[in-house]
């Protein structure tokens, strides 16, 4: 068992959103090493091969990189590939394994940030139907490298560290005892949000809730980082959870109408959604539970119990955005929002929603911070594992008494504004 003092000694994150940090150009420029999966068009990989490549539009201007793609290693090349022709067109360098990526052919780290991209491709997936996705194999191998050369540098993880718990608590301490900053986790946190709006820090908040739109082991991590970066913001911060209980559609309706705060949640977020089907009804009928469990027929929910009394709630139904709620106590007040990341196909397909992610990531390797401690990640990859759990052992209550998790989230907002 991980012990609290052990996560708590394991912290040391800034406070605040970096300031813009660009490479000044009497010195070198950062030298990144780039894995991926696979490449292929609305990949993850696609996505920020192209960003750190040749950068994105912020702020109503384009921003350049600030650092330099020194190397590239893709796993797969599959029919629907587009990375040999990103490798020539970018004039990018090209290795044939991580180690070889890391040190640009050489026998020592050469390079000053890694980013891990393992998302997408053909790999096994397992008997609770987990996509078995390598990121934390080339973690170690990326560890490996550092441990060697006596040196290490920022590392960004796509998405959730691993499917397995241990392993997940492994990667976390591997960066503490390396003293490399580990930036790992979803584009939602940093995303725009409508309204342009945070919980306010230190509120006494009483639960969370998001509905969103995916399926389990995928976008379910996206909807957990969606609620988990306004849930650490109450009063006390995070203290881990308990237990995790996921349902599907019938069982799921019967647990959820015998508790009224988490309904009252579910219905103000789903009110957020852009995506509400019309067939049924509505708008001429009013948003409520009873139309909502009609026009949602397929639908899988995970509850979890925070170990200070805390209540968080996420929805995976066929709405195509993500939505939050969240309950102050102290004022009966709903804080609620929607972070923006429109699904392919729709009229914002360029996943512009990538491009905060990509801009905070090129900070952490400028300035050697990061915006939000890796405890978050880690938290909601156990969340995910306990409910894939859950469900596999016919949709019984899994308790989590490893994943005592202690950390702050930062004051300051961390989600893009302009």
């Amino acid at each position: 068992m991980v012990s609290r003092r052990q996560f708590l000694g394991s912290i040391a994150v800034a406070g605040s959103v970096p300031a813009l940090v660009r490479s000044d150009n009497s010195q070198p420029r950062k030298k990144i090493a780039f894995l991926g999966t696979t490449v292929f068009t609305h990949s993850h990989s696609q996505h920020f091969l192209d960003r750190f490549a040749v950068g994105y539009a912020m702020g109503g201007q384009w921003r350049n990189p600030a650092c330099d793609l020194a190397s590239v290693f893709i796993d797969q090349f599959n029919e629907n590939d587009i990375g040999r022709q990103r490798i020539e067109k970018y004039r990018l360098k090209q290795y044939s394994s991580i180690a070889q990526a890391l040190t640009l052919g050489g026998s020592k780290l050469a390079v000053d940030g890694v980013l891990i991209i393992g998302e997408h491709g053909n790999y096994p997936v397992n008997e609770k139907g987990q996509t078995l996705y390598p990121r934390y194999q080339w973690f170690k191998e990326v560890v490996r490298v550092f441990e060697e050369s006596g040196r290490s540098v920022p590392v960004f993880n796509d998405k959730h560290l691993s499917t397995d718990w241990k392993q997940c608590v492994e990667m976390v301490e591997d960066s503490r005892r390396l003293k490399f900053p580990l930036y790992a986790g979803s584009s939602l946190p940093v995303t725009w949000r409508l309204p342009s709006i945070d919980m306010p820090y230190g509120v006494p908040l009483q639960e969370s809730v998001c509905v969103a739109y995916g399926g389990v082991d995928s976008y379910d991590f996206h909807a957990l980082e969606t609620a988990q970066c306004m849930s650490e913001r109450r009063r006390g911060g995070e203290v881990g959870i308990e237990r995790v209980h996921a349902l599907r559609d019938e069982a799921l309706w019967k647990e959820l109408d015998q508790r009224e705060t988490t309904k009252r949640l579910f219905l103000s977020a789903l009110s957020r959604s852009h995506y509400l089907p019309v067939e049924t009804g509505f708008p001429t009928e009013r948003l409520s539970f009873d139309w909502a469990r009609r026009s949602l027929p397929n639908i899988v929910g995970y509850f979890i119990e925070h170990r200070d009394g805390f209540r968080t709630a996420i929805f995976l139904t066929g709405i195509r955005d993500f939505n939050y709620a969240g309950l102050r106590s102290d004022t009966g007040e709903i804080v609620g929002c929607q972070m923006m990341l429109p699904m392919p196909g729709s009229s914002a397909n360029t996943a512009d929603f990538f491009n905060p992610l990509s801009y905070h990531v090129e900070q952490m390797i400028l300035t050697g911070s990061t915006i939000y401690p890796v405890q978050r990640t880690l938290l909601t990859s156990g969340m995910v594992i306990a409910a894939v759990d859950s469900l596999h052992q016919g949709q019984v209550k899994v308790p989590t008494p490893d994943m005592e998790v202690v950390y702050h989230g930062p004051k300051e907002s961390t989600y893009w504004r302009n």
